[in-house]
């Protein structure tokens, strides 16, 4: 097969627009001779003439129309890939696969998704559900490029692979079967609930958080029944088989449950987004970084009304 020289096919190209080597060398800023040069080089390779004299001046023979005619589509396609590549330095294309936590999925991703949607809509989002600390590993093993997580979930900060940026601080919501008594109470308080049954999973971050807001309350939840599901969980305190944290950010809400606001000292857990060092630095992904933060902002000010009002 003949060798393909871009480069060289830019300067026939150039050559049939502009009509003489002179303006040709003009125009693509090299010499005459080096035109001259150029061209002679390609002839060689396609094993075809490419110019013919016409006076003092030179013209395409018909092989040079032929091949510059079927070369028009690959210097279109150039084109595109040019302007493509203009758009992807900028921020405006990319593709960003995002590893998030559950309650993150509706209450942060989707909304950050539809923004850039309208905003930069070159920026696809890949998103895979994953647990807290299950999407830090799928980041540290490059599986994605931003994890949206549980800052208790986090690797050390001082982990050299990895920057974390804080998002938002979400409150947890005390769910109470109706009739309890301290349904209707003016400001309830984890230590009044020291000795109910207290419903979270066995393992992972949901018991760790629930066991560290009750231990910093003043006392350790015996755990009644375990779930991690959040249907199940409030199907359980309506039921009255025991009460519950649960985050605001899930926006779970089931009728026959009453959902009270533990005030500004209540215990809340704080979402993260993390990249790979460096990471933040690449275009699309910081349009989706700040796309979340967005979405964050958002979060913290519809969700500040007070549960005990809803």
């Amino acid at each position: 097969m003949a060798e393909w020289d871009i480069r060289k096919l830019q300067i026939l190209r150039t050559l049939r627009e502009r009509g003489t080597v002179t303006a040709t060398a003009d125009a693509l800023h090299m010499t005459p001779s080096a035109v001259s040069q150029q061209l002679t080089n390609l002839a060689r390779q396609l094993g075809v003439p490419l110019l013919q004299a016409h006076g003092r001046r030179v013209r395409l023979t018909d092989a040079a129309r032929l091949v510059l005619t079927h070369t028009e589509t690959v210097f279109e396609q150039l084109q595109r890939t040019e302007a493509a590549l203009a758009a992807y330095v900028q921020g405006e294309a990319g593709e960003v696969r995002v590893g998030a936590f559950p309650t993150s999925v509706p209450a942060l991703v989707v909304p950050a998704v539809r923004a850039l949607r309208e905003t930069h809509p070159g920026v696809t989002v890949r998103v895979t559900e994953a647990e807290a600390a299950e999407a830090y590993d799928l980041l540290t093993a490059g599986d994605v490029d931003l994890a949206l997580s549980l800052a208790a979930s986090a690797p050390s900060a001082a982990d050299p692979r990895l920057t974390q940026v804080p998002l938002l601080a979400d409150p947890l919501d005390l769910a109470l079967p109706p009739g309890h008594p301290l349904a209707a109470a003016p400001a309830p308080a984890l230590t009044d609930l020291a000795a109910e049954p207290w419903i979270f999973g066995g393992s992972g971050p949901w018991a760790d958080i629930t066991r560290r807001a009750c231990e910093a309350a003043g006392f350790s939840p015996h755990q009644g029944h375990s779930a991690s599901g959040w249907t199940a969980i409030l199907a359980m305190v309506e039921a009255g088989m025991g009460v519950a944290l649960v985050p605001r950010m899930a926006a779970a809400r089931r009728d026959g449950v009453v959902m009270r606001d533990l005030g500004p000292d209540g215990p809340v857990r704080h979402v993260t987004a993390a990249v790979r060092r460096g990471g933040e630095s690449a275009p699309a992904v910081s349009r989706v970084l700040e796309a979340l933060r967005e979405a964050s902002l958002a979060h913290e000010r519809s969700s500040q009304h007070s549960p005990n009002e809803s």
